[in-house]
């Protein structure tokens, strides 16, 4: 293999990525709507002479598991794409991820000013980085001495955001899953991967930093059913929704003492619809949450306790209650042996007293955890931005580190995964231990976790009945 050549490619590239990091910050699109974002990263591929493939047609060759039959399987379109460099010698393939969507901060300064949406998690750079990945690896001579292939993604739907939005594409049949990566778990694109690696964007002019993994976690929305009635003469005869939410959040509150301090348990909830008019008793009001944990098995019980807590408190105040809870993310379990190898080539290019870190466990949650469940993965970081993350002071402020360094560190991690007949890839993959065996398991686990339904009844002798789903 020739790192120097690759290096060397992706400095050459290093306008491209730096005008690309630009146009994605300054067209932010939040998750599925990523179009202009999808036509603008694929032109900038194609101009490198690559051919990008989308989503909505993947070929039985790729899709092992899900095209059986010899079929190639025909989905509805959503943004990104894939490419791939394939040595021509056996191996394994490794994945390498770049996020295409935005947040929604209309109190950022750099937001759209029509839409709030904004890139205040520093997915433009990941994106610019891919970019450069794909520059480097196009060198002549790059893939020389490697063995196995490499699979570029840009993938939409990161940040889980206007719930009411995808669930809606899930009723159209357009997708199946709110993340972007479990959407391409369950289309087959990643049936042929052997192990994964994603670089993020993080605050800070580190170089590298790693963790051991990060929470999961479990989307829910409640939805609260009282009677509307006049607010001043009558309000004997109402049921107040709102009352019954606020008594929800406090018994949930309650319940925080019970929370394992090495479990991470987050829960964090917000009123989206609270009434119309204050001369009207609530009728409808709705509560979205999430309760996140570092493992499933805590986030389910977590999240039964306060769908319990939410029914009885919807009991207490005469209301009927809906749950729509759905599959989040699986906890992040990143592969230690591809965090030293991060560490490995940073040193190796940016000298031994590079700024590079390991951090804690984190309580942020990343559908790399979804792929952490089914092969060897990481999600690394790489610094260059400024602010608080998903924050109004949030930016780009180093893109010299946050894009062109981000670029060479995954072109050198990826070469020496793929060097000397891919021993160290084969390696990583022999000794993983994944949450499931399949792809098949783990989609089973997530759809175990989906549940709609209306969880408390009132009998005509007065009984109330709370249904299992609480």
């Amino acid at each position: 293999m020739d790192t120097k050549k690759a290096f060397q490619a992706v400095e050459a590239a290093r306008s491209q990525i730096l005008a690309a990091e630009r146009h994605i910050w300054q067209n932010p699109e939040t998750g599925y709507r990523e179009w202009k974002t999808h036509a603008f990263l694929k032109a900038q591929f194609e101009a490198l002479g690559l051919t990008p493939h989308t989503f909505d047609r993947i070929p039985a060759s790729i899709a092992v598991q899900s095209a059986k039959d010899g079929q190639d399987r025909v989905f509805k379109p959503i943004p990104g794409f894939w490419v791939d460099f394939d040595t021509g010698r056996p191996g394994p393939r490794l994945a390498i991820f770049g996020e295409l969507d935005s947040l929604l901060i209309p109190t950022h300064p750099e937001c759209d000013k029509e839409t709030g949406a904004v890139h205040a998690c520093g997915h433009p750079a990941q994106c610019a980085a891919l970019l450069g990945v794909a520059a480097g690896l196009s060198a002549p001579g790059a893939l020389d001495g490697l063995s196995g292939s490499i699979r570029l993604i840009a993938v939409p739907a990161e940040e889980v955001i206007e719930r009411d939005f995808r669930k809606g594409l899930r009723q159209e049949g357009v997708i199946r899953y709110i993340g972007g990566k479990q959407e391409l778990l369950w289309r087959g694109i990643l049936d042929d991967v052997d192990l994964a690696f994603l670089v993020h964007t993080t605050t800070g002019n580190a170089r590298l930093a790693t963790a051991p993994g990060s929470n999961g976690f479990i989307a829910t929305q409640h939805i609260f059913l009282g009677k509307a009635a006049h607010a001043g003469s009558k309000p004997y005869e109402g049921v107040n929704a709102l009352y019954a939410a606020n008594l929800a959040m406090n018994a949930a509150n309650a319940l925080r003492e019970t929370f394992r301090d090495n479990q991470h348990v987050r829960f964090h909830p917000i009123i989206t619809s609270g009434g119309t008019s204050c001369n009207s008793i609530p009728e409808r009001v709705v509560v979205e949450s999430s309760v996140r944990a570092a493992s499933m098995e805590t986030a389910i019980e977590v999240n039964h306790q306060i769908n319990r807590a939410f029914a009885g408190a919807a009991a207490a105040m005469g209301c009927r209650l809906e749950v729509h809870d759905l599959n989040g993310y699986a906890p992040r379990l990143n592969d230690a042996s591809l965090n030293d190898l991060f560490h490995e080539v940073a040193i190796d290019l940016f000298g031994a007293d590079c700024k590079h870190t390991r951090a804690e466990w984190s309580s942020g949650c990343s559908d790399m955890g979804d792929i952490s469940c089914v092969m060897p993965a990481t999600n690394a970081y790489a610094g260059g931005a400024s602010g608080r993350g998903h924050g109004s002071d949030y930016r780009i402020a180093d893109p010299e580190i946050a894009c062109v360094g981000s670029a060479q560190l995954q072109v050198g991690a990826a070469m020496r995964l793929l060097a000397n007949d891919a021993a160290l890839a084969r390696n990583i993959v022999a000794e993983s231990k994944p949450p499931c065996a399949t792809i098949a398991d783990y989609l089973r686990l997530a759809d175990s976790i989906t549940f709609d339904g209306e969880v408390v009844s009132y009998g005509e002798d007065g009984r109330i009945v709370l249904s299992p789903g609480c």
